[in-house]
């Protein structure tokens, strides 16, 4: 049980990876807050943890809002006494290259991916400062490299992994015991991945662009939720305590290229 006793809050802990995240934090042994925008699947995960024996709550939250962060941290102070894990995992990806993105969904992107980063990173902060944590910010290979049709998301993706070595270092340098660490998965078969490629590109545009992504995979496949949730496990847990600033990359090779 790596996180036996601790309490954890996952954005976007719903579906995909959040979910997958929350799934395996109960299995070993955390209490889960789950949050996110709508209220179905976060209850659904909430239910399904409870079923396997954990304890977890649901709460709806929209990360871009700066108010609904000083709530959820209330609840999760007020139901548990304590916060020792906070995953920022919500995150949207709208395709679009520099030529072409609107405002409109840059700034979107923006606040979904990067300005909830920040809010909810400060807030964990103030939470943790007394008693330590853990602190994972989810960017993705995007933050690393560039790709020609993400214009808003490369952005957001590269100031999450930069925003997350200034907090970092500000815990450090504060005494804090608050470690901050970036996880950057590769391509993923979830339902954002899915839904959103075919929203942009159609349905016969988005077969092709998903065969073009597996075949500059090494490993030939995408990943599934529950190997980006085994490290998110990996940074939140004490097996990582000598880690703070730094990035866990996990693409099945394909930035190794």
């Amino acid at each position: 049980m790596k996180l036996q006793n601790k309490v954890a809050v996952i954005t976007g802990g719903g579906t995909g990876i959040g979910r997958a995240t929350a799934l395996l934090f109960a299995e070993q042994g955390a209490r889960v807050v789950v949050t996110g925008i709508e209220a179905a699947p976060l209850h659904e995960v909430v239910i399904e943890i409870k079923q396997l024996g954990g304890e977890a709550l649901a709460i709806e939250q929209d990360v871009t809002l700066e108010s609904t962060w000083d709530s959820v941290i209330a609840e999760v102070i007020g139901a548990y006494g304590q916060l020792d894990i906070l995953i920022n995992n919500a995150g949207i990806a709208l395709f679009a290259n520099t030529e072409d993105e609107s405002l409109e969904n840059w700034e979107k992107t923006q606040s979904v991916n990067l300005n909830s980063v920040f809010l909810g990173t400060r807030a964990a902060i103030k939470a943790m400062k007394e008693s330590g944590g853990s602190i994972v910010n989810v960017s993705s290979i995007e933050g690393l490299v560039g790709h020609p049709m993400a214009s808003a998301y490369n952005a957001s993706k590269g100031g999450v992994r930069i925003y997350s070595k200034s907090a970092a270092l500000h815990c450090a340098q504060q005494g804090y015991n608050i470690r901050i660490n970036t996880l950057h998965p590769g391509f993923i078969s979830t339902p954002m991945t899915t839904t959103n490629v075919v929203e942009s590109f159609g349905e016969e545009g988005a077969d092709a662009f998903l065969a073009d992504v597996i075949s500059k995979i090494p490993m030939g496949r995408m990943a599934e939720a529950r190997e980006m949730a085994t490290g998110l496990l990996f940074l939140a847990s004490d097996d990582s305590t000598y880690m703070t600033g730094a990035e866990l990359v996990m693409d099945g090779g394909f930035t190794a290229q």
